[in-house]
């Protein structure tokens, strides 16, 4: 199987994991999200309410998800832990939308970076056209450097990550800069209003895009059979997630307090504008392609981790074998890959709208979520790994899952509240993957 290649091939250490980590979790979301949070959120006691849970949420997910991975450590092991834990028609259904969602998740950042890019060009956002060829712009680059091999794509994942951690502290910085910036513009989006009967209402819709900013870490589950022997992959998605809820705190503080919360609901890159409190107008077109750059940081990471997944899922029979190749030197997933960035373009074409976007794939993000961690209640019963979990905190981790089930349920719930239609799409895809499993896939992998 796979294992055997990646035990030969450059293996992951800890601080690897922990930047990959951060990278899954930051995209570009931070640095325009809290705008539409804000206007979602209608006070900051639920707008800084909902950054906190959406925290706790994912440091228990964190650590549930490090127990698993440290239990089942396996290539593509987002795939492999629904097989082993439910039933194969479970792994194919969430899996196959799970690589949709998260081709629509970059597409999502991609088009947020085209956003900053077209800022620092024109002065002000940019069409469709524009956005849509920046985002495949991007996805080729990080496509190639995929090629190269996973050593190659690691080392530049780590590089960029940490040039990325250096720009969030500076805009978290602009808190002693002493000024206050002015938006430049807004998006035409609804915005809430506290009535003093609709705070769980407000604060249900805030955490929908706030789960999608801190989601993430969960597919460091893939990179498991890549990992160094030990404690590496679960120690590391621990440290990630935890260095990711503060930076988001801090930066949500810094845009309260520099630009104004009422003023930031809806407003249009946000994130520049904490750079303008340091340098003026020429910082903020710095900033502006800075982030540009950075979104490649997100780019590449995707590209490195779905493929795994489409290889696991050949390796059983329910995607084409040739979704399985390596290439005999660097032992790129080409077709794979290939194919994954085919599928990434096609979506961002479709999707165009962001908030469109963001709402279909958070409700399957968050079934996925839920029934993910789950499998670790499974794991446990059948004593898989035991040897390899170790500490005081592990006896408390099955509460924590149960807390993070909990919540993603809840976001799925405002999810179908605020879309209806996107949720029920959503709904639709996983009952018609399933028919296609029990119709075709089921009896050429003799279940």
């Amino acid at each position: 199987m796979s294992e055997n290649h990646a035990a030969k091939s450059h293996q992951l250490g800890f601080s690897t994991i922990t930047l990959i980590t951060v990278s899954l979790i930051i995209g570009l979301g931070i640095f325009k999200t809290p705008a539409i949070i804000a206007a979602n959120a209608g006070t900051q006691t639920i707008f800084f309410a909902a950054w906190i849970i959406g925290g706790i949420t994912a440091l228990c997910g964190a650590l549930t998800y490090a127990e698993i991975g440290a239990r089942y450590p396996v290539m593509g092991g987002f795939y492999q832990i629904f097989n082993y834990g439910y039933h194969p028609v479970v792994g194919f259904t969430v899996n196959i939308l799970v690589l949709i969602v998260n081709a629509a998740n970059l597409g999502v950042v991609a088009l947020i970076g085209a956003d900053y890019l077209s800022d620092l060009v024109f002065g002000h956002p940019s069409g469709v056209l524009f956005n849509t060829a920046m985002a495949t712009i991007a996805v080729g680059l990080f496509y190639g450097v995929n090629l190269l091999g996973l050593k190659t794509s690691a080392q530049t994942q780590n590089f960029m990550t940490v040039l990325k951690i250096g720009l969030i502290l500076i805009l978290i910085s602009t808190l002693f800069a002493g000024v206050v910036v002015e938006p430049h513009g807004y998006e035409n989006q609804p915005v809430q209003t506290f009535t003093g009967n609709n705070t769980v209402l407000l604060l249900l819709l805030s955490l929908i895009a706030v789960s999608f900013t801190y989601g993430g870490y969960q597919q460091t589950l893939n990179f498991g059979a890549e990992a160094k022997p030990g404690p590496a992959l679960h120690k590391g998605i621990i440290a990630g997630t935890l260095l990711a809820i503060f930076l988001y705190l801090a930066i949500n503080y810094a845009y309260v307090q520099v630009i104004g919360f009422e003023k930031m609901k809806n407003a249009t890159a946000i994130g520049s504008l904490l750079f303008e409190a340091w340098f003026g107008k020429v910082g903020g077109k710095v900033f502006d392609l800075a982030m540009f750059l950075s979104v490649l940081t997100y780019v590449n990471i995707i590209l490195m981790s779905n493929p795994r997944v489409m290889c696991a899922m050949s390796e059983d029979g329910v995607l084409p074998k040739i979704f399985s190749r390596r290439h005999p030197r660097t032992g790129a997933l080409v077709p794979g890959l290939t194919a994954y960035a085919i599928l990434t373009i096609i979506i961002t074409l479709i999707g165009k709208q962001i908030d469109q976007i963001l709402s279909f794939t958070m409700f399957l993000d968050s079934i996925g979520m839920c029934t993910s961690a789950a499998t670790l209640f499974i794991l446990r019963r059948r004593g898989e790994g035991d040897g390899r979990v170790t500490g005081a905190l592990a006896k408390y981790t099955p509460y924590l899952a149960a807390f993070f089930v909990l919540s993603y349920a809840m976001v799925a719930v405002a999810v179908v509240i605020q879309k209806p239609g996107a949720a029920g799409i959503g709904m639709g895809l996983l009952v018609g993957l399933g028919v296609l499993y029990f119709g075709v896939l089921r009896r050429r992998t003799h279940v």
